[in-house]
C-alpha cells in the first residue's frame, strides 16, 4: 500500500490509496501525460475530460473506455451515494479529447474513498449501488463484457423452476431464493428443517444458476471437514432432472484441501478456517477443521479475540472469485467472527440453517426467503415426530459429598492414569460437577442400567428377534467430553454383556477412524450404540437412529434443536430393516433426558405428543364424542401421522373413501384448530370487514372464538362412528403399546409431562429468589418494600433484574415461570411476546400488586381505559382527538418502557410526531403533570 506523508491534502491521501489498490487489482495506473493504453489488459487513467467535467479515472480494457471512478476524501465516506449521479452521468457521457468526442457508454461504475468503494454496473435491470471490499481486476470486467450481459440480468431470465423431484419445502425455497436474486437483495436466508433437504436444494439452485445464469464460480462454505466431505457426496450424487449426466459431469466440484483454488471449479467446498487461512496466505493444519468449535483449541483462539478477524486483499483471490457463497449451519455464532471474511466477496450470500436466531436473521438483513419448521415438516412426512422419556437418578439431581479419610482414585483427565489417595478434606460435589470435577461411575451405570430395562418395557418392548434376542434400537449418546464418553462406553459393555463392537465411540479423539466408524453406524447392524461429544450433533445423517440418549447439558437452544435433528430423519422400512431387523417402521424417535436437557432450554420446535400415557382408543373416542382440549388434538394428529406411515396403500384408500380426505390432511385439521397464526389471520381478515368505529376487544375475542370454533367442528367432523372403528381395527394390526413402569432403582424414569409438582417448585424458587434479593437490587426493593414508586421503574432497573437472574438462575427464565404459572392458576391474558413485559408481569404477581398473575401490557391497555373513562365522565371530553392520539403514544411507551421522561419524547416514536415542543404545544403547562399522572397510573 502507498505510504503517505502528514502534508497531503484529504483528497491526495484518497488518491493515493485508490491507486495502491487498483495497482493490486492489477490495473495500471496512468497520467494523461504517459498515456501508453496498450501497456496492459487494464488501464486506470487519471484525470479524463467528459463532456460535463473531469473523471477521477476512467478504465480502459483493451484500449476500450469500460468504467470510471468517481473518487472522494475519506471523510466524504458516508456522502459517496450523494456522488452516485456524477459518476452515473461520467459513466454515460463521451470522453472529450480536444475538438473530437469519443462515444461509448462505459457500464462499470465505481465510487471511492480508498477506505469504502461502491460499486454498480449500469447494465443491470435495475442499477444499485453496493459496497465491495476493492476494485475488480481488469480480467474479469472483461469476461463480464464479453458474456453481454451482467449477472443481475441473467438472473432476470431464469426459467420456471419444474418441481419434478423436489418436495414443495425445497420448491417454496428455491422459488422465493431466485425472486430474491431478481430483486437485487445481497443476502437472502433459507430457514429448513433439519431433515428437510437443505444441501439437496442448495445443489439445485447450484446448478440453475450455473446453468441458466452462467455463473463463474459458488463457494459453498462450512465449519469442519465432516461437513465439507457430506456436502461434496451431495453434489457428487445429485442427478439434474433435465440431464442424463450428474453434475459433476457437467461442473467440475472441487473441495479444498489446501490453499489451491482450480481456476476451473464451477464449485468450491471449503470450511471457513481454510478460506480464512488462503486470504492470509498461511497454510492451515488440517486438524483445525476436524471439530466444530467446542473441541477447536485454533478456533476458539478466533473466538476470543472478540472482535472480526481482520482480511486484507489476496490477488490470488480476489473479491470476485465467487458469484455466490452458500453459507452452511449459518446459525452458528462464530460467523459473527467472520464477517469480513464473507464480506470479502463480491457475492450473494445464501445462509442455510434449521434454527436461525437474532444475530442470524440480522447478518442476512431479515431477509428470509424460506420458513419450513419441524413441525411442518413432520405434517408433510417429511421428517418425524419425536416424544420425551425422562430418567433422573438421586446424584444427578443433587450431586453428592466425597468425605475426608476416604481413598480414592484420581484420574488424569488426559492420561486417565490413576493414583490412589486418602482425602484430607471433604469434596461437596453439584450435579454440574459431574463427569467433570467427579466421576461417579455409580451415577452413569444406574442410568444405563434404566435405560436398558425401559428399552424393553416402555421404549420398545417388541423389538426380539426370532429367537427371543431383544435387539436394541440405534441409539446416539451424547457424553460431555471425549473422557466422559470412555466412561459411558465403558458402563454400556458391561450392562448389556456385549462385546466392543456394540457399542463404539464417535468423537475426533477417536483411535479408529471416526468415519469409518460412522458409516458402519449408518448401514450395518453394530454398532448398535454410538457417544458421541460433538462430531454427530450437527450436519450429520444418521437415518435409522431412533433413540437419543442425552447425558450432557445443552446451554444453546440452537445447539439443543441441531442434536435433536440428528433423529428426525425418515427412513423407509426396507432399509430400517437392514440395520435393525426386528423393527417394522421408524414413526417417531425418542429423546431420552438423564439430565435435565429438555427442560434447561426451550427448544424452537415442540413435540406433538401430549398425551402419551392414553390410548389410541381413548384419543378416538373422546373427540367422537365432543371433546376438544388442545393436547388431545395435537397428541390425536401425531398418533394418526405415525399410522400413516405404517399402513398400506389399500388402507389408505378405503380412509380416504370414508372421509374424503388423507391421513396427512386429517392431522393437519387438528393442528390448525389451535394454530395461532391460523386464528389470527383469519381473525383479522373477518374484523377488517367491520367499520372501524366497531371495533372493540370484545369484538375480537368473540369472533377469535367463532372461527375457532368453526375450525374444531371441521377437524372433529371427521371422526365419525364408522371412521373410529376402522382406524382403530387398523392400528391394533400396526402400533406398538406402551407399558409405562415406574423403576425404583432411580427417583424418576417416565414420560415427560408437565406437573404441578413442578409448576410449584418453579413457582416457588422464582418467589424465593425475589425475595432473597430484595434489599439489593433497585427494582425489587421498590416493588417489595415501595409499591408507591413503581411509576419511577425505568427500562435499566428492570434489565438489571433479568440479567441478574439469568445469571444466576437460567432455569428460571420468565418464559419458564409464566408456563408454570399457567398450571397453577387462571392467567389474564397471552404471553407477552417481550421478555421484560414477562417479567414485569411476574414480579407484580409475587409482590402482591396482582392477585392473579397477569399480562403487564394488559394491565396498561386496562388502566389506560379506566383513566380515560374517568376523565371524559368528569370532563366531557377534556381532550381533543390530537391529544388522545398522543396519549395513546405514550400508553405504548409505558408498555415497552415501563416508564416515561421528557427526554423520551425527542426519540422514537415521538419525535416524528414534533416531540417535546409537540406535546408542549398540546398540552401546555400540564405536559409534566400529565406524563408523571400516566406513570402512576398506568403502573398501577
Amino acid at each position: 500500500m502507498t505510504q503517505t506523508t502528514a502534508n497531503q491534502t484529504p483528497e491526495q491521501k484518497a488518491r493515493d490509496i485508490i491507486d495502491a489498490m487498483l495497482h493490486e487489482a492489477g490495473w495500471l495506473v496512468q497520467s494523461k501525460e504517459n498515456i501508453n493504453l496498450s501497456a496492459g489488459t487494464g488501464i486506470a487513467l487519471r484525470e479524463t475530460n467528459t463532456v460535463s467535467g473531469s473523471a477521477d479515472y476512467v478504465l480502459y480494457i483493451n484500449r476500450n473506455p469500460v468504467g470510471v471512478i468517481e473518487a472522494k476524501k475519506e471523510e466524504e465516506g458516508h456522502r459517496l451515494t450523494a456522488a452516485e449521479d456524477q459518476s452515473i452521468r461520467y459513466a454515460k457521457e463521451g470522453i472529450k479529447i480536444g475538438s473530437f468526442l469519443l462515444t461509448n457508454e462505459k457500464p462499470f461504475v465505481y465510487e471511492s474513498t480508498g477506505t469504502i468503494t461502491r460499486f454498480r454496473d449500469i447494465r443491470d435491470p435495475k442499477p444499485k449501488g453496493r459496497r465491495i471490499f476493492s476494485f475488480h481486476k481488469p480480467e474479469t470486467l472483461a469476461h463480464s463484457l464479453k458474456q453481454g450481459s451482467s449477472l443481475r440480468q441473467r438472473l432476470q431470465e431464469l426459467p420456471e423452476l419444474s418441481p419434478e423431484g423436489l418436495r414443495k419445502a425445497q420448491v417454496t425455497a428455491i422459488r422465493n431464493l431466485e425472486t430474491s436474486f431478481k430483486n437485487n437483495k445481497q443476502k437472502a436466508l433459507i430457514q429448513m428443517a433439519t431433515g428437510a433437504g437443505k444441501t439437496f436444494t442448495a445443489a439445485t439452485f447450484s446448478y440453475r444458476l450455473l446453468k441458466h445464469a452462467k455463473a463463474n464460480r459458488i463457494l459453498f462454505l462450512v465449519d469442519t471437514k465432516n461437513l465439507g466431505e457430506q456436502a461434496e457426496q451431495e453434489f457428487l450424487s445429485y442427478q439434474p432432472t433435465d440431464d442424463n449426466r450428474k453434475f459433476t459431469e457437467l461442473y467440475n466440484v472441487q473441495r479444498l484441501n489446501s490453499n489451491y483454488i482450480a481456476p476451473n471449479s464451477h464449485v468450491c467446498i471449503s470450511t471457513i478456517q481454510r478460506l480464512y487461512s488462503i486470504l492470509k496466505g498461511e497454510e492451515l493444519d488440517e486438524t483445525n477443521e476436524l471439530a466444530p468449535t467446542e473441541e477447536n483449541t485454533w478456533m476458539q483462539q478466533q473466538l476470543n479475540k472478540k472482535e472480526a478477524v481482520p482480511v486484507a486483499y489476496t490477488p490470488n483471490v480476489p473479491i470476485e472469485s465467487f458469484d455466490f457463497v452458500i453459507i452452511d449451519e449459518c446459525h452458528r455464532s462464530i460467523y459473527n467472527l467472520w464477517k469480513q471474511v464473507l464480506d470479502y466477496f463480491d457475492a450473494f450470500l445464501i445462509g442455510l440453517t434449521a434454527t436461525p436466531d437474532n444475530r442470524t436473521f440480522g447478518f442476512f438483513e431479515e431477509n428470509v426467503v424460506s420458513e419450513y419448521t419441524l413441525e411442518e415438516s413432520v405434517i408433510d412426512g417429511v421428517n418425524v415426530d419425536y416424544q420425551v422419556y425422562t430418567i433422573e437418578t438421586d446424584i444427578s439431581k443433587k450431586g453428592a459429598v466425597i468425605q475426608s479419610g476416604w481413598f480414592v482414585d484420581r484420574r488424569d483427565k488426559l492420561t486417565r492414569k490413576n493414583r490412589w489417595q486418602q482425602e484430607d478434606e471433604d469434596t461437596d460435589y453439584k450435579r454440574n460437577d459431574l463427569d467433570k470435577k467427579v466421576v461417579n461411575p455409580s451415577q452413569i451405570r444406574n442410568i444405563i442400567k434404566e435405560y436398558k430395562k425401559v428399552l424393553q418395557t416402555t421404549l420398545f418392548p417388541k423389538r426380539f428377534d426370532k429367537d427371543g434376542i431383544y435387539e436394541v434400537p440405534k441409539t446416539l449418546v451424547f457424553a460431555k467430553t471425549d473422557s466422559h464418553a470412555d466412561d459411558i462406553i465403558k458402563i454400556i459393555r458391561d450392562e448389556f454383556n456385549e462385546g466392543d463392537d456394540f457399542c463404539k465411540k464417535l468423537t475426533y479423539k477417536s483411535k479408529e477412524d471416526p468415519k469409518s466408524v460412522l458409516n458402519r453406524f449408518r448401514i450395518r447392524y453394530e454398532p448398535r450404540i454410538a457417544v458421541t461429544v460433538d462430531m454427530v450433533a450437527t450436519g450429520t445423517d444418521v437415518k435409522a437412529l431412533e433413540v437419543l440418549l442425552f447425558m450432557r447439558d445443552v446451554k444453546s437452544k440452537n445447539y439443543f434443536e441441531q442434536m435433536k435433528g440428528r433423529g428426525t430423519r425418515t427412513i423407509d422400512s426396507d432399509s430400517l430393516q437392514m440395520v435393525t431387523k426386528a423393527a417394522k417402521s421408524k414413526t417417531h424417535f425418542i429423546i431420552v433426558d438423564a439430565v435435565g436437557a429438555t427442560k434447561s432450554k426451550k427448544t424452537t420446535s415442540r413435540s406433538l405428543e401430549r398425551k402419551p400415557t392414553i390410548g389410541f382408543k381413548a384419543l378416538l373416542d373422546a373427540v367422537k364424542m365432543g371433546v376438544t382440549d388442545e393436547d388431545l388434538f395435537l397428541s390425536l394428529a401425531n398418533r394418526l401421522l405415525r399410522l400413516e406411515k405404517q399402513i398400506s396403500t389399500a388402507e389408505k384408500e378405503k380412509i380416504i373413501s370414508l372421509t374424503g380426505k388423507t391421513i396427512p390432511l386429517i392431522a393437519k385439521e387438528l393442528l390448525t384448530a389451535y394454530d395461532p397464526d391460523v386464528l389470527n389471520d383469519a381473525t383479522e381478515a373477518i374484523i377488517t370487514k367491520i367499520p372501524r368505529e366497531d371495533h372493540t376487544p370484545a369484538l375480537y375475542t368473540q369472533t377469535r372464538q367463532k372461527v375457532q370454533q368453526e375450525l374444531l367442528t371441521k377437524a372433529a367432523s371427521n371422526f365419525t362412528g364408522e371412521f373410529c372403528t376402522y382406524i382403530e381395527e387398523v392400528r391394533k394390526q400396526n402400533e406398538q403399546i406402551i407399558d409405562h413402569i415406574n423403576i425404583d432403582t432411580v427417583t424418576k424414569s417416565e414420560w415427560d409431562t408437565t406437573s404441578i409438582s413442578n409448576a410449584n417448585e418453579i413457582v416457588n424458587d422464582f418467589k424465593s429468589y425475589v425475595e432473597t434479593h430484595k434489599d439489593e437490587i433497585t427494582a425489587l426493593n421498590i416493588y417489595y418494600n415501595q409499591p408507591h414508586n413503581r411509576r419511577n421503574v425505568t427500562f435499566a432497573m428492570l434489565k438489571e433484574v433479568l440479567d441478574k437472574l439469568k445469571a444466576d438462575k437460567p432455569l428460571l427464565a420468565p418464559q419458564h415461570v409464566w408456563d408454570a404459572y399457567t398450571q397453577l392458576e387462571t392467567v389474564k391474558g397471552e404471553q407477552p411476546l417481550k421478555e421484560l413485559t414477562i417479567l414485569v408481569s411476574l414480579l407484580r404477581r409475587v409482590c402482591g400488586i396482582d392477585t392473579q398473575l397477569k399480562a403487564y401490557d394488559k394491565v396498561v391497555d386496562d388502566n389506560f381505559k379506566t383513566w380515560m373513562f374517568q376523565q371524559n365522565a368528569g370532563q366531557h371530553n377534556r381532550f381533543t382527538p390530537e391529544q388522545v392520539d398522543w396519549l395513546r403514544l405514550i400508553k405504548e411507551h409505558i408498555k415497552n418502557s415501563y416508564h416515561i421522561e421528557v427526554d423520551d419524547l425527542d426519540y422514537t416514536p415521538f419525535d416524528a410526531q414534533g416531540g417535546r415542543g409537540k406535546m408542549h404545544q398540546l398540552f401546555g403547562n400540564q405536559m409534566n403533570e400529565i406524563m408523571n399522572e400516566l406513570n402512576n397510573i398506568l403502573a398501577a
